[in-house]
């Protein structure tokens, strides 16, 4: 029997985020789950090493890999729209289960118990931190068009920037002090 579970994952490239935006460069799930991937692992870390809280910066890590997998059914909802008013956000929350389970029906039942929890994003540690580096990830993107000259996306990195704030996380105002200003500098300048 042939499982396509895998082969889905792989169409994250073809879904594009940010669709309400003009964007100087496109950005699609799949390097976006990665970017997450990244900035969740590093967050972890420094909770882990910095403030020495018992974490798993991998298995954080993995959870980040798949937060989006469910994007692959129903596309890149943009947030506006997501979380327009309460019954919308309830509306998407069962479409998004419903690609969930659809996602896990594809994989051999010895398999789907070990990716269930990174599709349904169910532990509830790792949802902290994979939902600290989405933002993070989002509030780079805008910092990025921002110092490509897209005026377009000033609005959202205000959003952003006052949503990482509100999460009052110390990992993240570690990470965002020491790191964050060498996403503003060109090429040139980081070296």
């Amino acid at each position: 029997m042939s499982h396509s579970f895998f082969a889905y994952i792989f169409r994250m490239r073809y879904i594009a985020r940010w669709a309400l935006m003009r964007n100087t460069r496109t950005e699609n799930v799949q390097e976006h789950s990665y970017e997450a991937a990244v900035l969740s692992h590093a967050l972890a870390v420094i909770g882990r090493d910095v403030f020495h809280k018992d974490l798993n910066p991998e298995a954080i890590a993995a959870a980040a890999l798949f937060h989006d997998a469910p994007e692959i059914i129903t596309g890149d909802m943009p947030t506006p729209i997501k979380y327009y008013n309460p019954s919308l956000k309830n509306a998407y929350k069962q479409v998004e289960a419903a690609a969930q389970d659809k996602l896990l029906s594809m994989l051999p039942p010895e398999l789907a118990p070990a990716y269930e929890p990174l599709v349904r994003e169910s532990d509830p540690d790792a949802a902290r931190y994979v939902k600290a580096a989405d933002k993070l990830s989002a509030y780079i993107k805008c910092v990025e068009e921002g110092k490509a000259g897209n005026a377009e996306f000033k609005k959202a990195a205000e959003q952003t920037l006052a949503a990482l704030k509100a999460m009052d996380m110390e990992e993240l105002d570690w990470f965002m002090e020491r790191f964050l200003p060498a996403f503003s500098l060109t090429l040139d300048e980081l070296q």
